[in-house]
């Protein structure tokens, strides 16, 4: 099915130049590009399950922008932050007066980058959608400086970027976990979307660890966590972790896995989270979790765990440790 509104958009005979690659932006794995000439087409996706999803079908796809390019199109993210980020990256990476289309819903705030970029220069008529807009501008140098990314500062020594989860400062439900954690921990371990790498961070201070990989599918989050973290010990994977497949078994896995797929909260993911954890253990190996407590995460423990524990938390969140993986339950743990 074609894209609502971007398909009506590109039936412009100018609405792209003949010739030239096309950046695209931030589209979701899902997100139909079949109105693009797809030889030309180059997706910009710093997340690991889509960026996979459009190599799988035969798309040129980089985490990061390369050009120049000839023309963008832009899906806004939720995060306004983020989105005048990505624009501003358009704006540089297209050739001065390339067309660049940004799309996105509503909720999304494209009427407010609308008008924000209505008050920096021309904009074409929007065409409005399915809930949501698309219109064009041109590229030119300069315009859009002000919304370059600047890095945040959530904690001491920390940087992060807009759209980064918790970018602003670091996650209650983090710090519950690091707390909890014991004084020593196993010498192998892994810390599955290790985001930013505050966690990580506490985890390295604990004694007995030898080597630490982080797991994120973020490329942005990863990349601040290789900023953040300066320890020899530290690994450093993009990859989805419901996904990854480890050279060795864990002595402990740690982490604060997300629940969102889009706006809805999906308790799904952060199950395939805890299955996935279960695979990458030893047969003695521990899961310290940490989760919103509403969420409903112990029947998916319990499966894929031996014996299970609520060990701290408040009234907002639980800290878990789950021990002794079950054989079979994901994947073939080992000793």
């Amino acid at each position: 099915m074609s894209h609502p509104r971007l398909s009506l958009a590109l039936q412009a005979p100018d609405a792209l130049p003949a010739v030239g690659e096309i950046a695209v932006f931030s589209p979701r794995g899902e997100t139909d590009l079949g109105d693009l000439p797809k030889d030309r087409v180059r997706v910009v996706q710093g997340f690991r399950p889509d960026h996979d999803a459009f190599a799988a079908q035969g798309y040129a796809v980089a985490p990061e922008p390369a050009g120049p390019y000839a023309a963008a199109v832009v899906f806004l993210p939720r995060s306004k932050s983020e989105a005048r980020a990505l624009l501003h990256e358009a704006a540089t990476r297209v050739r001065p007066g390339g067309p660049i289309w940004v799309d996105g819903a509503k909720t999304d705030g494209i009427d407010s980058v609308l008008k924000g970029l209505r008050a920096a220069g021309p904009v074409s008529d929007p065409i409005s959608k399915a809930h949501g807009k698309v219109f064009s501008f041109a590229a030119t140098s300069g315009a859009l400086a002000e919304w370059q990314a600047q890095p945040l500062h959530p904690a001491p020594g920390f940087i992060t970027l807009p759209g980064v989860f918790s970018a602003d400062n670091v996650d209650r439900g983090s710090m519950l976990l690091a707390a909890a954690l014991p004084a020593k921990l196993p010498g192998r371990v892994a810390d599955l979307g290790a985001g930013w790498g505050w966690l990580s961070a506490e985890v390295l201070k604990r004694d007995g660890v030898d080597e630490l990989h982080l797991i994120e599918a973020d490329h942005a989050a990863l990349a601040c966590a290789r900023a953040n973290i300066n320890d020899p010990r530290a690994h450093f994977h993009w990859a989805d972790a419901t996904q990854f497949q480890p050279e060795a078994r864990f002595g402990a896995v740690v982490m604060n896995p997300p629940f969102h797929t889009a706006r809805a909260a999906d308790p799904a993911l952060g199950a395939a989270f805890i299955r996935a954890a279960g695979g990458m253990l030893s047969l003695s190996g521990t899961l310290w979790m940490v989760a919103n407590r509403h969420l409903p995460y112990e029947a998916a423990l319990r499966a894929a765990f031996h014996e299970v524990a609520e060990v701290a938390g408040d009234g907002a969140f639980k800290v878990m440790r789950a021990t002794k993986p079950i054989v079979g339950a994901a994947g073939r743990p080992h000793g």
